[in-house]
């Protein structure tokens, strides 16, 4: 999937979507301006037609006949185009808006675990945001601006020239004026606003981060520390607002000096040609209308054109973040993976983070099917590492990972994470309710099998105990939830899932004893004849696993069961000697930071 990254590409990339919709817009703009511009020629047939009439007064209405028989056709043509457009954009804009929504979302959802670690939640989706009504504003100022003006000018300067090419001269030279004054402004303008832009992305981003984080505010009482540091961002983006502001104002004041001068001369022409006899009233009429009308119109073209530079510099500012490369990406004629069995393979597997140290360097280790497998190691060993990599969250840099002989850098991700049950340590839920969390494992799960998953996982009990049970909104993440309460959702959560490959991430550690116990058994239920991934940080978990595969700094160093491991009195025995109250210390020699790009619930 590929989105154009500039501007107007990115536009026509959706008007085209919708042709017929979009070409009676742009139609119906045409053919209302080509008749708007025309009622001042009518006055001026009007104005002469009873300035030369010499018959009776009450014959007058038939000599007026034919002038205000076309200026009512034009006004009756004028209003049916309108309606037309404005009809036709209340069936095109909206699918227009949705479908940039949606193909953008498509694609932003495609982006690396690292893209999202890296970026603000709240940015993106103020970016998101601001693309579809960005574009609608284009459209706005193109049909109901830009086109009726320069229309406009062309079929006044047309009967200007008719009445005195002196007349259509003194506007053309106005027009190239003030429109080189506004390009000229424009260029320094367009890249204040996308500035300004950023400036205030970032600090919606920050007000986003902000009330996400609202509970440790208030833990740690800091109400006026987070409205002084969000002040800091609000003067940014004031400051860089003022000075795109400025600029406008600047501007507008040489365009009033240049319209000044171009009524001045017109009224002079006018009066100049009376006085020759070459000027008409009705030319007075024609000339003085047009020159209003188009005066004001230009003028607000002008203005429309500081918005149109303002909205593509938010959607060329957007597209910068959102269209970037995806980091992964399925090959071409990628097939779906088919798990028979569950085993996994990595065969000499090499990996490091981005200006990182590497983490794994010739890995090489095989999981059986159907096996259970404890992964232990100090923070930043590499389990996690070694988890998101099976995931392919992560790219190699050497070597490959086979799950039942297959590549699964040659499989689609989705198929990939469709045989993956993943519970991490600290899992996030949606605002959405119980029931609809749970069945996110399978989205065809009957209400009953959802309910079964929740009493396996221990988690029925106290969604009955609900106002709504599980018509019951958890909260954004999953806020109304305790942090044991959330785990047992995910739990059910991977139980509905019944994927052949299970990885827990210490997926009780959220739990108290009782619960974990009763949870236990229903993992035990789950674990059955699927191969199962436990990464540890408290070692007494392990007792049921076949095997455990001990990492220190990038390297399995250890691969055994947890007696034989013992009884060996290597590394796997040191670290349950060293662990307190069941966990393993943190490990001060090793500095590599991988929970900054792990999975992220």
């Amino acid at each position: 999937m590929n989105l154009p990254k500039t501007a107007l590409a990115f536009l026509y990339y959706f008007l085209k979507r919708q042709p017929f919709g979009f070409f009676i817009i742009f139609f119906a703009a045409i053919s209302w301006s080509v008749n708007d511009i025309f009622f001042p020629y009518f006055i001026k047939l009007i104005v002469n037609t009873l300035h030369d009439y010499r018959g009776y007064t009450v014959n007058v209405y038939h000599a007026l006949m034919k002038p205000i028989a076309l200026l009512m056709f034009f006004w009756i043509n004028t209003e049916f185009w309108l309606r037309m457009q404005g009809i036709a954009m209340i069936y095109a804009l909206p699918t227009f808006r949705a479908n940039i929504r949606e193909k953008v979302y498509n694609y932003v959802k495609l982006h690396s675990q690292e893209y999202f670690a890296n970026h603000f939640p709240g940015n993106i989706a103020k970016k998101i945001a601001d693309l579809p009504n960005s574009c609608q504003s284009i459209i706005e100022v193109l049909s109901y601006s830009f086109i009726p003006t320069i229309l406009g000018i062309l079929i006044a300067m047309g009967l200007m020239w008719m009445t005195n090419p002196v007349f259509a001269g003194i506007l053309f030279i106005w027009f190239c004026l003030h429109m080189a004054l506004t390009l000229f402004f424009m260029k320094t303008g367009n890249e204040k606003w996308e500035i300004h832009s950023e400036s205030s992305a970032a600090l919606s981003g920050k007000i986003v981060d902000s009330f996400t984080n609202i509970l440790n505010v208030r833990l740690f009482a800091r109400n006026d520390y987070e409205s002084q540091y969000l002040h800091r961002f609000q003067e940014d983006e004031i400051k860089k607002a003022k000075n795109a502001m400025w600029l406008i104002e600047i501007m507008r004041f040489w365009q009033g000096v240049t319209g000044f001068l171009m009524i001045f001369a017109m009224l002079f022409a006018l009066i100049h040609g009376w006085t020759q006899g070459w000027v008409t009233l009705g030319d007075f009429a024609q000339i003085g209308m047009q020159s209003f009308w188009l005066l004001s119109m230009v003028w607000y073209m002008s203005y429309q054109m500081t918005v149109f530079a303002r909205e593509v510099g938010v959607i060329n500012n957007s597209l910068t973040l959102i269209t970037k490369g995806h980091d992964i990406v399925d090959v071409q004629n990628a097939k779906q993976l088919q798990v028979s069995k569950g085993d996994i393979e990595f065969s000499e597997v090499i990996f490091s983070y981005p200006q990182k140290q590497p983490v794994f360097k010739n890995l090489t280790v095989k999981i059986h099917a159907g096996q259970k497998i404890g992964l232990v190691g100090y923070s930043g060993s590499g389990k996690t590492t070694f988890v998101n990599l099976i995931l392919r969250f992560h790219n190699l840099a050497g070597g490959s990972i086979l799950i039942d002989g297959q590549n699964i850098a040659a499989v689609t991700q989705d198929s990939l994470r469709s045989q993956i049950a993943m519970i991490p340590q600290d899992p996030t839920l949606f605002h959405r309710t119980i029931m609809e969390n749970i069945r996110y494992g399978n989205l065809n799960a009957t209400d009953a099998e959802v309910i079964e998953a929740a009493k396996l996982a221990n988690c029925h009990e106290f969604i009955e105990k609900l106002p709504e049970k599980y018509q019951s909104f958890v909260g954004d993440r999953g806020v109304k939830l305790s942090g044991g309460q959330r785990q047992r959702v995910a739990i059910a959560r991977a139980i509905l899932k019944n994927a052949p490959i299970l990885i827990l991430d210490e997926a009780t550690s959220a739990l108290d004893s009782a619960t974990e116990g009763m949870i236990q058994e229903g993992l035990q239920h789950v674990m059955k004849n699927r191969t199962t991934l436990v990464v540890a940080h408290r070692l007494s978990t392990l007792a049921d696993m076949d095997r455990i595969l001990v990492f220190d700094k990038g390297q399995i160093i250890e691969d055994g069961t947890q007696e034989d491991l013992l009884n060996a009195g290597g590394h796997f025995a040191m670290l349950w000697n060293m662990q307190t109250n069941g966990y393993l210390p943190d490990d001060t020699e090793w500095d590599l930071e991988e929970d900054e790009v792990a999975l992220q619930g």
